[in-house]
């Protein structure tokens, strides 16, 4: 199955961990798509700064913190994702109730750690 993935909070700094998730992803030949503020290019992966309704998506993994999120709710739910990874300091209990409502599983967890111990 394909675990198609939108990072969603995308950087160009190679220090952010959007950024080294995009890598990451992408070594373990995860389909990925992003969307960040800038327009750019990571790894083989394009930065939309639009929000592009992708096909296919399974997984939305979050670098966007809580007060940020609510511009994103219609967007991430309109993608009939599988499940959203809330990453460390984008927990938000008020949007996982919008998500299990839609019947669409989060998890509070880290992408990285995830796929560095091939529970992604």
């Amino acid at each position: 199955m394909s675990k198609k993935t939108l990072v969603l909070g995308a950087s160009l700094k190679e220090e952010r961990y959007s950024n080294i998730a995009i890598y990451r992803l992408r070594k373990f030949n995860i389909e990925t798509v992003a969307i960040g503020l800038r327009e750019g290019l990571v790894d083989d992966v394009k930065i939309h700064k639009d929000l592009v309704p992708f096909q296919g998506i399974n997984t939305v993994t979050l670098y966007l913190n809580a007060q940020r999120q609510p511009q994103y709710y219609d967007y991430i739910i309109s993608l009939k994702p599988e499940r959203v990874i809330f990453n460390p300091g984008t927990e938000n209990p008020e949007f996982y109730q919008q998500l299990s409502d839609h019947n669409i599983e989060h998890e509070v967890a880290c992408t990285l750690v995830m796929l560095g111990t091939h529970q992604y």
